[in-house]
């Protein structure tokens, strides 16, 4: 997904050659596509004997989707619990901790 939002559309040979090392199959890349298309995150258009897939899902969309089956699968659906398990397996940056303290004093603060 990273690779088409950040291209905007391509095919599997281009998401494939856009991946870092170490190479992934095309065949690999092919499955991953039809699947995200299955689950309707990708669309695609006949190109030739190419498919050029691209996103229809924005990735703020895709990540609060992904971020709230995380929560129900793993964390009881707790927030909380889940930004403890974050700061606890790697530490913020400064600028990440400056974000945590304000969402932190506007939410005490609305809680008032």
């Amino acid at each position: 997904m990273e690779v088409l939002w950040r291209l905007g559309s391509a095919t599997v040979a281009d998401v494939t050659s856009a991946l870092p090392p170490p190479p992934i199959a095309y065949n690999s890349v092919l499955t991953t596509m039809r699947i995200l298309e299955q689950k309707g995150y990708v669309t695609h258009e006949e190109a030739g004997r190419a498919f050029v897939y691209r996103p229809v899902v924005a990735r703020e969309d895709a990540a609060q989707n992904a971020v709230g089956h995380l929560l129900s699968r793993f964390f009881d659906n707790s927030a909380g619990t889940l930004a403890l398990r974050l700061i606890e397996t790697g530490r913020p940056s400064d600028e990440e901790l400056s974000r945590l303290k304000m969402l932190i004093e506007q939410y005490e603060e609305g809680a008032e």
